[in-house]
């Protein structure tokens, strides 16, 4: 499953070219990453007053098309590997509508590690994986 946050592209965000500047598309990862979160059940708060962090280690993007001002884009979300300390995050940005459909503008691969409190990579806790399994991607055939 996928989970889908819908982001209104705002006037500040748009560069002097007339587009959604590069550095933007990695914050509307984030939020696309938090929302995917709390609609599991557990927000960055709640983490953090269990003691845990997700900590992002790495961050792929690739730039297929350019969203501008007015756009309404839809941030997917899913989680592709979990090992041991570590998860690879899958998402893609898109901009709905027309008669060709969907179009992807950007895709991301994400790392992020889990942390204390304090910072220091730590094993998850036992609840943090059966929580996240409703983002699990299908592994490619």
């Amino acid at each position: 499953m996928v989970h889908r946050t819908t982001i209104d592209v705002r006037f500040n965000e748009i560069d002097p070219y007339g587009h959604v500047n590069h550095s933007v598309y990695v914050t509307y990862f984030e939020v696309g990453r938090t929302d995917a979160l709390a609609a599991c059940g557990i927000p960055l708060e709640s983490m953090a007053e269990r003691g845990y962090q997700l900590v992002v280690t790495s961050i792929e993007v690739r730039f297929r098309g350019a969203a501008t001002a007015g756009d309404t884009l839809v941030v997917e979300t899913g989680l592709g590997t979990m090992r041991r300390a570590s998860g690879t995050w899958n998402q893609r940005i898109l901009r709905p509508g027309g008669d060709c459909g969907e179009q992807v503008l950007v895709t991301a691969e994400v790392t992020a590690g889990i942390t204390d409190g304090a910072g220091k990579p730590t094993r998850p806790p036992d609840w943090l994986f059966p929580a996240l399994q409703p983002l699990r991607l299908e592994p490619a055939s």
